[in-house]
């Protein structure tokens, strides 16, 4: 059965109940789509958690090698990463319990969907998560 991403309203929930967000190769570039994206979700209210093994801070959050250094549950593990590189991550994911394996806009890797819906997460694929927190969640400024 092919890969469907979770219908609207339930994509909805589950940013409404997220807090933390491990953003995988999130940049500590500001013209990176990866910073700019985590910057606007920061500047919603929600915790962004950098995976970034070659920085020690991004966004004035403490950066992580990996998933698995993160010393705090995680709900969102948002990934910037090419689809070749997402499997391991999907499995990491797995590993520190989090809530929803999200591949940002033009990812998709079936295996790492299926690696994260099997342990039961909730997988989102080929989608950019501040799109859809701005259109799911409006909030007047």
């Amino acid at each position: 059965m092919a890969f469907e991403n979770p219908s609207r309203e339930h994509i909805k929930e589950l940013l409404a109940s997220a807090q933390n967000i491990a953003v995988v190769g999130l940049s500590d570039n500001p013209d990176r789509t990866s910073h700019m994206v985590a910057a606007a979700m920061q500047s919603r209210g929600y915790r962004i958690i950098p995976v970034n093994p070659n920085a020690s801070t991004i966004l004035g959050e403490t950066c992580y090698p990996s998933l698995s250094d993160i010393p705090e549950p995680v709900d969102i593990v948002n990934v910037f990463r090419r689809a070749d590189q997402v499997v391991p991550i999907a499995q990491e994911a797995v590993d520190i319990k989090a809530k929803v394996f999200w591949l940002q806009l033009d990812i998709v890797n079936e295996e790492a969907a299926r690696i994260a819906t099997d342990a039961g997460l909730e997988a989102i694929m080929d989608r950019c998560i501040k799109v859809e927190d701005a259109i799911l969640n409006p909030r007047n400024n």
